[in-house]
Parts: structure tokens; sequence; C-alpha cells
């Protein structure tokens, strides 16, 4: 049956007009984006295969142009059209964050972080620079691959803060396994950045271990 056919209230489009796109499920979100489906499949049964193809709605998002296009009713133009709506969200919450006091504003913060880190399949660490008055300064990747002490130098993290003019730093990086419990790499290179950033006046408010849809903040776990 086509959606066309479904009552109103059921159709994804007419449904997030009515009560709004949080009330969607990850199927429903993805026919919108879609817009239409394939001979015999409905473009929320297309939503649906294609999300069990990838494992996640998150996999899909971030997937790369290859395989990307690989999936069934799938493009370089919806490739292209996927990475403009992404690119727009994060401006968006870049812009949002610009606009207002990081520290009292922790979800802005976790948000556009999970938006920068949360899907990635590899390791990247960066530091949200702050002024004195905790507002942002800029977002900056400083390492990528595994994060541990051998290749997350304090010098470079210290050379960088100087170069940004910061007051304070908040410090995040993702594990791509979706966890988020600190290692003991983690803790460790968190007190020698913290120690180093100590040295030059710069203040480290956190430091988040972001994952697919969840995160770790080592201040609530009262470790800095």
């Amino acid at each position: 049956m086509a959606i066309s056919d479904w009552p109103i209230d059921e159709r994804p489009r007419e449904k997030l007009l009515l009560r709004g796109a949080e009330t969607l499920s990850d199927a429903e979100l993805l026919a919108i984006f879609l817009r239409t489906g394939v001979t015999g499949l409905s473009a929320v049964d297309l939503a649906r295969e294609l999300l069990q193809q990838f494992g996640s709605l998150g996999a899909l998002l971030n997937a790369d142009k290859r395989s990307f296009c690989s999936g069934h009713g799938l493009g370089e133009a919806k490739f292209a059209q996927l990475r403009a709506v992404l690119e727009m969200g994060q401006r968006n919450l870049r812009q949002q964050i610009h606009r207002s006091d990081a520290l009292h504003s922790p979800e802005h913060t976790r948000n556009y972080l999970q938006s920068l880190l949360g899907h990635l399949p590899h390791e990247e660490f960066g530091c949200l620079w702050l002024d004195n008055r905790n507002r942002v300064i800029d977002w900056e990747v400083l390492f990528r691959g595994t994060i541990d002490g051998a290749n997350v130098y304090p010098r470079e993290v210290v050379k960088h803060a100087l170069a940004a003019n910061a007051a304070a730093v908040i410090l995040a990086h993702n594990h791509p396994s979706g966890a988020v419990e600190a290692s003991n790499a983690d803790r460790q290179i968190t007190d020698r950045l913290k120690q180093a950033l100590e040295l030059v006046g710069v203040r480290t408010l956190d430091h988040l271990i972001i994952g697919d849809g969840q995160y770790c903040s080592f201040a609530e776990q009262g470790w800095l």
C-alpha cells in the first residue's frame, strides 16, 4: 500500500507536522528524507530496509559515499543532499553555541560535540576553547587515531591553547565502539593535560567522551 493511501495522521510528513519531529521513528524520519520509495517498497519500507542494512541511523548518516551509494534506492544525489543537511545541522549548533555561554548551555555543548564526534569510525581528540567569560572561541581537532599517552602531546595542546588565547578548555574525544567508559589512558592523559594547561593559566573545565548517543563527563564524575 502506498503511503498516500495511509490514514493522514500515520503518514510520516503529516505526522511530523501534527505532532513534531521527535514523535517519529528513525524509519519515518528517513522516509521523509528519501521522499519516495522504489518498486514494491514504500518510502517507509525502503527506510526500514536501509536501517537494517546499515545497522543504525547513525551508521547510515555517517557512511562514506561508496558505502552510502551501495544502499538500495540511494545514489550520489541523495548523498549530496544528506551531507548538506548534516552540515546545516552542525552549523546551526555551532551558531547556537557561539551565541551562548557554554557553561550555562551544557546541552548545546554536548549536542554540538555529539554531532561532530558521535558516529566517526575512528577516534578524534579535540578542544573546545573558551575565553575568560567561558564563551566559546573555537572547536579544534588536534589528534586522530587511538587516544593514549603515546600520541596526545600536552606540549601541542598548550601551543594551540596559547594560539587561541584561551582561558579555559573542554576536552573531548569519541569512542567509535559507542561505549563511553573512561579507560586508564583517558584518565591519565587528562591529568597530564590539565597540569600542563594550568602552567599557562588555562583551566580544564571538563573532558567529554562521546559515544553513539551517549557521553561521559569527567566533571560530572568528579575526576577533575
